[in-house]
Parts: structure tokens; C-alpha cells; sequence
């Protein structure tokens, strides 16, 4: 009989540049508007915590996650945990652990992908998970319940005692499931693992006014005040969403998809990288979010692709998530077996920007717009290091900063 001392846990999401979108989009989207944007209860600026916990381990370099996946697959796992383990999961959420309040969490995610799922063809975003078990370990009946009917998980019977065949079992399917885009996900699985718990989310959508490719050529991009590099760099001139916010220092402009998606891009004032970041909060991305007033832009926006490993077993316990990854871990109320604990917890992700559109896509104090249109155009190079978001129906999608294009 196999002793199982380990369950592991990968959780991965990934954004590629669309060349194509469906035109069903703009038939079903009237469908979902009075879906409410609020599905989920709100995190206390969990993904802005993780974001900044991710960028001071690598200050100078890029940054690129998917705070719904994150959050999405710290949810799932909360539904087999019990005792501490299930607290610092919720607290570490923002969350309480009120029964209504985690319930309402599980409810509102169901609702998320229920609203996904119906524009799954030709729709910008695929979301979902899957759950890979070893049939010699007894998974509790409620948990694969839940996890079927919350979180619309497939389920999978895997051999672990078999490592390679569990591998190929499980990269082949997200290989499926993000069309080709991610191969070899899982480099090594051990016969002591029992179960791999996977997330995707899979982003594609068109510019609601593309870029010319006519009009990208070769720019100055600023790493740092004394280092520079040249990236292809687009440039269109039109009316932009657009705002000067003096109470943290940087200027945002919102570039729309097709879909329902809007991309956020912030641009920090000179030497004010620092101060963007550690304002960064829900209640700002709100503000931003809330603005329609426009403005005549210049737009140099560069040409990106950049991606993110992060093994969030390091990470997490910063924000108070632990016990799961020791032998402290109480996850009773997942598999019943006492000799269980987090081996691993891997977000991947990725994401391009070109002519075309993304893939991908703070407080405030005073907010300043520009008003008036008849003022001459004005130009903005984003030259130097600056931050993104891609958010749908107030969701944060993504979150991340481009330091090197």
C-alpha cells in the first residue's frame, strides 16, 4: 500500500493575443448585461497584496498574474480545509468566515462561470478548473460535489503511482484547454502526490479601434533613468479615456475590447513607481473605472509580451496562507487521510499586446480630468516602466507591471 504524504495543488492561467473574434460576441452580450457585476464578495484588495508581494521579489522585472485565478483556486481549496488551515485561507482572502459570507464567495463564482460558459464560443474569456485523483485515496463525496456543481470542475482519475502517465495525462489536457498555447505545464509529479488541482483562464479580444501597424515603429523605452532599450511602439491619435490622478502621481488611459473587457494602462510620474504601487487598491481601480470623460490623445503605447512563473507556496504564507503547506495542514474535509498537506502551488501566465488587441488588459486623493476637447492634442508616451490591468464587468482579470517590453 502506498503511504500518500502529499497533495499537490498546481494552479495555472494564461492570456494570449487574439487575431480573430467571433461576431456572436456582439449577438449574446445584451444577454449577460443585467448580469450583476458584483458576483463575488470583495477581497479587502487581496489581488493589490499579492501584486505587491510578487513585485518586491523581483523589483526590476516584469510582473504578470490573474488575481481571478489566484483568488478562484484559494476558494476551492478552502472548501476542503478545516479548522486553521480554513481561516488563514479566508482571512488571507480579506474574507470572514461567516457560513453566509463563504457561501455567498462559492455562490458567486458558480454565477461567474455560468456567465462565461454561455459565451464560450467566440467570448474573450474561458475560465474553469479540473481536478485529477488518485483512485487509491477516497475523496470526500461533498468536496467532488461542490466542486462539480460550484466550480463546474472535470474531475479525472489519475494514476500518480504511474508519474509520467499522470503527466502527460494532465499537461495534454491543459494543453487542449488553452488551445496549444501552453505545452509541458507540469515538468515533474512524484508517486506520493494524490491530487493536482489545475485553473485556467484563457483571454482573447480585439481593440475596440485597433491599431495601425503603419504607425508602429522603433521607440526609446526607459528601464531605468540610465538604461534604455528600443521596442516597436504603436501610436494612434484619438479620443481616449483619460485622467490625471495627482493624488498618487500617474496619468491612466482605458482602452476598450469588443467584448465587455476594458484595458487599464498607468503611467507613473517620474520616480513614482514605488508610490503607485504600494497605493494601489481597489477603491482606485474604481475611480479609474468610473471615468468616461475623454480627451484628444496621442497614444504611444508599446508592442509586449512578457510572462509570469511564480510558485505561490513562497508567496502566499507572506499574506498569512501557511498551515496548508505544513504538517499543520487540516485538509480533512478534501480527502480522508490525516498525512496530507500543500506541496506546491505554480501560477503561470501570460500575455501579448499588439495592433490588434491583448490579451491582457488606486487613494486617490484628488482626481483631475481634462475636459474640454477643443484643447490641442495631447501626447503620451508610455516610454517607461508602467502597470496594466484587464478588467470585465468590474472583475479584475489580470494585474501586472512591464518593466522590459
Amino acid at each position: 500500500m502506498r503511504i500518500f504524504p502529499f497533495l499537490c495543488l498546481l494552479l495555472f492561467s494564461l492570456v494570449v493575443a487574439s487575431h480573430q473574434h467571433s461576431r456572436l460576441l456582439g449577438k449574446k452580450k445584451a444577454k449577460v448585461s443585467s448580469v450583476s457585476a458584483r458576483l463575488i464578495p470583495r477581497s479587502k484588495d487581496f489581488a493589490f497584496s499579492l501584486y505587491r508581494a510578487l513585485a518586491s521579489e523581483a523589483p526590476d522585472q516584469n510582473v504578470f498574474f490573474s488575481p481571478m485565478s489566484v483568488f478562484m483556486s484559494l476558494a476551492m481549496l478552502s472548501m476542503g480545509t478545516g479548522s486553521h488551515s480554513k481561516t488563514q485561507i479566508m482571512e488571507g482572502l480579506g474574507l470572514s468566515l461567516q457560513q453566509s459570507q463563504e457561501a455567498e464567495l462559492h455562490k458567486g463564482f458558480q454565477h461567474l462561470l455560468q456567465r462565461f460558459d454561455q459565451l464560450r464560443d467566440g467570448f474573450q474569456v474561458s475560465l474553469g478548473s479540473a481536478l485529477f485523483t488518485d483512485p487509491a485515496v477516497h475523496i470526500r463525496d461533498n468536496f467532488l460535489s461542490a466542486m462539480k456543481t460550484l466550480y463546474m470542475a472535470d474531475t479525472f482519475s489519475t494514476n500518480f503511482g504511474n508519474p509520467e502517465m499522470a503527466k502527460k495525462q494532465i499537461n495534454d489536457y491543459v494543453a487542449k484547454q488553452t488551445n496549444g498555447k501552453i505545452v509541458d505545464l507540469i515538468k515533474e509529479l512524484q508517486s506520493t502526490n494524490v491530487m493536482v488541482l489545475i485553473n485556467y483562464i484563457f483571454f482573447k479580444d480585439k481593440w475596440e479601434t485597433p491599431f495601425s501597424d503603419k504607425n508602429t515603429h522603433k521607440e526609446d523605452f526607459h528601464v531605468t533613468p540610465k538604461q534604455s532599450m528600443q521596442v516597436l511602439t504603436m501610436n494612434r491619435e484619438d479620443e481616449y479615456l483619460y485622467l490625471v490622478d495627482r493624488g498618487i502621481s500617474c496619468t491612466v488611459v482605458r482602452l476598450p475590447y469588443q467584448g465587455n473587457a476594458t484595458a487599464v494602462f498607468v503611467l507613473p510620474d517620474e520616480g513614482k513607481m514605488q508610490q503607485v504601487e504600494s497605493s494601489l487598491s481597489e477603491w482606485a481601480l474604481k475611480n479609474w473605472l468610473k471615468i468616461d470623460t475623454k480627451r484628444r490623445l496621442s497614444l504611444y503605447l508599446p508592442k509586449f509580451s512578457i510572462e509570469g512563473t511564480y510558485h505561490l507556496e513562497k508567496i502566499l504564507p507572506k499574506l498569512g496562507i501557511k498551515d496548508v503547506f505544513t504538517s499543520h495542514a487540516d485538509l480533512s474535509g478534501m480527502i480522508d487521510h490525516g498525512n496530507i498537506k500543500l506541496s506546491e502551488i505554480m501560477h503561470k501566465s501570460l500575455v501579448e499586446v499588439d495592433e490588434t488587441g491583448t490579451v491582457a488588459a488606486a487613494a486617490t486623493g484628488a482626481v483631475v480630468t481634462v475636459r474640454s476637447a477643443r484643447l490641442k492634442t495631447l501626447q503620451i508616451k508610455f516610454n517607461r516602466p508602467f502597470l496594466f490591468a484587464i478588467v470585465d464587468n468590474m472583475e479584475l482579470l489580470f494585474l501586472g507591471k512591464v518593466v522590459r517590453p
